[in-house]
Parts: C-alpha cells; sequence; structure tokens
C-alpha cells in the first residue's frame, strides 16, 4: 500500500485518547506517515494545517469537525465508540452529524446492532482493537486480584461495586478513574472509605494502563453504552492475557465461547471465586481469548482494513 500522510486527532476525553493512540499505532504499523494534533495540549492548529495530508482520522466527530471547520478537501476516517446520535460522542453531534452522509467521510462503528440502524454510505462496523506491542503479558505477579477502570456515575453502578468489595474483604481491589468522577462517587457513596481504599487514580495513555492490568489478575466489566459490543477494556486485558469477566453481551460470541460473563451480582462473586482457585481453567480462558483478540483485533489490520475502505 502507497505511503499516505495522515493527520490524527487526540481528543481530549480519556477513553478517546486510548481508542485513537491505537489508531495511530496501527497507521504506523502500515506504514503511513502520522502527523497528530492533541487536542489537549496543543494550541497550534494552524501551524499543523500547513502540512499537506491525505487523510484526516479522530475519534468519534473530532477528526470531521477540525475537516469541516477548516474546509480540509481530504477524505476522513472516523472511528466511533460512543452512540452517534447523542452527546456521548461530542456536544455538537447534531450540527456535524449530515456530513457522515458525504462520499469523502468514512464511519467506523464499534456496536454492532447500532450499525445496522444506519444507513450512512459510508459506515462499517468495525468491533474495538488494541496494538499488540504494547498490550503484552508482561509477566509479573499481578498485586491486586481485581481491577475496574471507569466512572460509577449510577447508584446502581456505584452499588454494585461497593458491595463486591465489602463481600470480598479478603481480595485486593483496584479502581481507576478521573478525579472528577471519584469525587462525584465519593459524595454520593454510603462507604466512601471503601473507595478511598481502593482508588488507585487516573490513567490517559497506553503504557501505564498496560501495566496496571498486568497488575490485576481479573479485571470485570460493565459496559455503559451500546447495544451488543464490548468496550475497549475488553480488548486491552485480553492482549495482557489477563482474565475479563463481562457483563453479558450478544459480542461475547466474538470470542467463541471463551469469555465468562456474569449475570448478576452473586453470580459475578462465584466466577472471580471459581477463577482465582482454578488456575488451569483461567489459563485456557486468556490463552483462548488472547489468541482470538491478536488474530482478529489487532491495530495494524483493523487500520489496514479501515485504509483498505477509504482508498479502494
Amino acid at each position: 500500500m502507497k505511503e499516505r500522510k495522515i493527520l490524527a486527532i487526540l481528543p481530549v476525553s480519556i477513553g478517546g485518547r486510548l481508542t485513537t493512540s491505537s489508531m495511530i499505532d496501527g497507521f504506523r504499523q502500515n506504514e503511513c506517515d502520522v502527523a497528530v494534533y492533541d487536542e489537549l495540549f496543543d494550541k497550534n492548529l494552524d501551524e499543523v494545517l500547513k502540512d499537506s495530508y491525505d487523510l484526516i482520522a479522530g475519534y468519534d466527530f473530532s477528526g470531521l469537525k477540525i475537516k469541516i471547520d477548516n474546509n480540509l478537501n481530504i477524505p476522513s476516517i472516523n472511528y466511533f465508540s460512543d452512540d452517534i446520535r447523542s452527546k456521548t460522542s461530542g456536544p455538537e453531534w447534531e450540527k456535524y452529524l449530515p456530513y457522515l452522509e458525504d462520499d469523502d467521510n468514512y464511519t467506523f462503528y464499534w456496536d454492532k446492532e447500532l450499525t445496522r440502524y444506519e444507513n450512512f454510505k459510508n459506515i462499517h462496523y468495525l468491533p474495538h482493537f488494541v496494538n499488540f506491542d504494547i498490550y503484552k503479558d508482561n509477566e509479573v505477579e499481578p498485586k491486586f486480584d481485581i481491577m475496574f477502570a471507569g466512572r460509577l456515575d449510577t447508584d446502581f453502578r456505584l452499588s454494585f461495586f461497593e458491595e463486591l468489595v465489602l463481600k470480598m474483604p479478603e481480595l485486593k481491589v483496584a479502581w481507576y478513574a478521573i478525579d472528577k468522577h471519584y469525587k462525584d462517587a465519593r459524595s454520593r457513596s454510603r462507604y466512601p472509605e471503601i473507595l478511598d481504599l481502593v482508588y488507585q487514580g487516573f490513567i490517559d495513555n497506553e503504557p501505564d494502563m498496560a501495566r496496571a492490568i498486568n497488575n490485576s489478575k481479573i479485571v470485570f466489566n460493565m459496559n455503559a453504552q451500546g447495544i451488543t459490543s464490548l468496550n475497549y477494556r475488553t480488548f486491552q486485558t485480553v492482549a495482557c492475557k489477563r482474565l475479563m469477566i463481562s457483563d453479558y453481551r450478544d459480542e461475547l460470541s466474538l470470542f467463541d465461547g471463551y469469555m465468562p460473563f456474569y449475570e448478576d451480582f452473586s453470580d459475578l462473586i462465584f466466577k472471580i471465586e471459581n477463577y482465582l482457585e482454578d488456575k488451569e481453567a483461567y489459563k485456557t480462558v486468556t490463552d483462548g481469548c488472547y489468541k482470538i483478540a491478536s488474530r482478529n483485533h489487532n491495530s495494524k489490520d483493523s487500520c489496514e482494513y479501515m485504509l483498505a475502505e477509504v482508498l479502494k
């Protein structure tokens, strides 16, 4: 494939930054020349736009917004792992939504069922993917038994997490979230001292997230968005050969029955206890999930697919 020069937009949101980092890595693995504009730290967009680019790529509407606002006459790659028709994909989503209909704007959507609902000309279903050069088994003995990363922004999520910690006091638990979400959860908590005990800070980059996952035996998920999809944490975890236990999603089928899921609170506790005790079952799951993810959900092949759709 001919080398292409891509302008990649690193967004403000933490989840978006992690996902976009895997996109950037994937484009570079496909021998693209990638320039990165960081919306959080860079203030020199005009300077960046003095160069010429073959493509602009972004998370949610971040790349498309810069393309439209600056009249860039180049194709765009727009990877969404938030609901396109919601403020979760950006406060100005309604303004930029119509541009997804244009012939030179390409949409890649992480949720299979939501993809079926849309009829943009250039929309494609593409589950999450990660860079397996970063997310890998570091062969360290984990410090924590259980890890959760994300918001406890509803009463259900908060009480579910607190009860889990209280019911398993012998286990070491790590929780990662941005400071704002930690303080919000603490202000609503019946057991703020529990949150103080398990809170480990926030992570906004891939290498640190890979180390945190490696430092935990089991990661559990409460998927917050989409209908059928698995979130980014799922693929980060299996790439590190750590065990993911997810709430039920149809796309668990991506892992051919290897990945365990929990039906309710009691089922999650049961599975955590069993997999911590049964090392052979643990290894069967982690090896099986790793093989599937490394073959089907790696950044190089996924970004090659996006580039092929745009350039064909």
